[in-house]
């Protein structure tokens, strides 16, 4: 069993227009919402690949049949916390040149006694679990310690941790060294302090967390592929020119693929082939944060591997 802590559960809306001009009214060409958050999109595609998953999530009394509904149809067993405030919501904007305009809401300021809840169904999840991942936002109201407590108290049970965060929650989550660390370009570049903007710079971002004691970092470079880094050497997969439709959650499906290939005991190599066509398969949907396998299996024969360094 994967186990995902998705704590801010979100309410996508994907939305479709000719072009953006801020302080005009706007006429929208097409619009989808789908229950979001990095979390959700972690766990649908793990299930999609195959692979039993948990996730650990908010939800509110308006979206609760909502999102219980879609994870159950994506074959996620969901356990829902449900909190007072409203769940946040976040808005992608497309327009038809390809621009993406995202805006992500804050969510709700959880009590002491929702996070406790919160708190509580995760370590009661996680007991089943082989591989967990933390990933995405912290509620307000969490400390920014919070996954670097969770990495340790999973990893001092016996279990590998992979984390996907930015700010001070990945700078803090760094200390507890988990299994794996996921930055991609951005937040790479801000917790190390310089511009990572080219392959060569992000082999020496795998390899400076190596020497923190990551033992499988990844950064993930956009349209460059991504780098990671074991006791194999650096790698970098990359896939040939695609058509491109929506890139969000691209990240969060290349961490399910990576996920699924740890589970399954695959080398790095490989687990960075599969993590790659999981992220160009969400690309070539408009659905946010979802890889299909049919669309992951028609891509892996497109995603080149090579080494970096030894």
């Amino acid at each position: 069993m994967i186990t995902v802590a998705g704590f801010n559960t979100a309410i996508d809306r994907y939305i479709r227009l000719d072009a953006l001009q801020p302080g005009e009214i706007h006429r929208a060409r097409a619009e989808q919402v789908y229950p979001g958050g990095k979390g959700v999109h972690v766990a649908q595609t793990i299930a999609a690949l195959g692979e039993r998953v948990q996730l650990i999530g908010l939800v509110d009394a308006p979206h609760r049949n909502l999102i219980s509904r879609r994870m159950s149809e994506r074959g996620v067993l969901f356990h829902g916390v449900e909190v007072a405030g409203e769940l946040r919501h976040c808005m992608a904007l497309q327009e038809a040149g390809g621009r993406m305009t995202e805006i992500l809401g804050q969510g709700p300021l959880l009590s002491p006694l929702e996070r406790d809840a919160l708190l509580h169904a995760f370590r009661r999840a996680a007991e089943d679990s082989e591989l967990v991942i933390l990933s995405g936002s912290l509620p307000r109201g969490f400390a920014a310690t919070l996954y670097a407590d969770l990495a340790a108290h999973v990893q001092a049970h016996g279990m590998r941790c992979l984390v996907d965060a930015s700010g001070e929650a990945m700078r803090q989550t760094l200390l507890a060294r988990p299994l794996m660390l996921k930055p991609n370009r951005d937040e790479i570049s801000e917790l190390l302090g310089y511009a990572v903007t080219d392959l060569d710079a992000a082999t020496q971002a795998v390899l400076a967390l190596r020497a923190q004691g990551i033992a499988m970092p990844v950064v993930t470079m956009g349209e460059l592929g991504a780098v990671a880094a074991d006791d194999s050497g650096v790698w970098c997969a990359r896939i040939d020119a695609m058509q491109v439709v929506n890139t969000v959650g691209s990240g969060d499906c290349f961490l399910a693929g990576m996920a699924v290939a740890l589970a399954r005991h695959m080398p790095l190599e490989h687990a960075l082939r599969l993590g790659v066509a999981c992220g160009a398969a969400n690309a070539q949907a408009e659905e946010t944060g979802f890889a299909e396998r049919a669309a992951v299996d028609a891509l892996l024969p497109n995603v080149s591997v090579y080494r970096m360094h030894a």
